[in-house]
């Protein structure tokens, strides 16, 4: 064998034996909340990363975004994921004025940090107008629905008629496997997270940055 390709074969054999070893893609700590809840990771669509979300249920002031901007402002690893019977439920195939909601988990991995691994768990509504999102409550909240979610469902009318495309609600907060308590999710982007929101729901107006 010639003595030039001795040493290129010494020189691969030596690095592979003496590279550091790849990091673990998620802690050992997120890796047992995915077990534990049935966690796999999924790739959401794009009109939901895109869009902008509500992060209250019943009374939301706000819509923050996009997305996909709220998950790059995160300073941790972060991963999208869905429950495996959510996955399978989904994939069925769906009559196409029925848009379905699912949900969805934004793993934050900080493991040595305060809160641990947390979970951002949305709702992608990225499919549905403003009337499927309310005739998709009705069917939980019958005649009380239009009294709980019609000015809601009105007011989204009117911020996607500026172009503020709604692509899911910020449903809640977990930490290390726990709802977080006190705050809804809406205060909490605003106050402890200094995630300005893009639009007030309620003065039917964009918000200047």
């Amino acid at each position: 064998m010639p003595r030039a390709t001795l040493c290129c074969l010494s020189l691969l054999v030596l690095t592979c034996l003496f590279a550091p070893t790849p990091a673990s893609a998620i802690s050992p700590r997120a890796q047992e909340l995915r077990t534990a809840s049935g966690l796999t990771p999924y790739t959401p669509p794009d009109a939901f990363l895109a869009g902008f979300f509500l992060a209250d249920e019943m009374e939301p002031c706000f819509l923050f975004g996009s997305v996909k901007d709220f998950a790059a402002s995160l300073k941790c690893p972060t991963a999208w994921l869905i429950e495996e019977g959510e996955k399978a439920r989904i994939a069925k195939p769906q009559k196409p004025d029925t848009p379905l909601e699912y949900t969805l988990y934004l793993e934050v991995d900080c493991p040595d940090a305060p809160g641990g691994v947390a979970y951002y768990v949305f709702v992608d509504q990225s499919a549905m107008t403003p009337k499927q999102w309310i005739e998709w409550r009705k069917q939980f909240h019958k005649n009380k629905a239009e009294g709980e979610y019609g000015a809601t469902r009105d007011r989204l009318e009117k911020a996607v008629t500026e172009g503020m495309k709604v692509g899911g609600e910020l449903r809640f907060i977990m930490k290390n496997g726990e709802l977080t308590g006190g705050k809804p999710p809406e205060e909490v982007l605003r106050q402890d997270m200094a995630f300005a929101p893009c639009y007030d729901l309620k003065q039917g107006a964009k918000i200047s940055k």
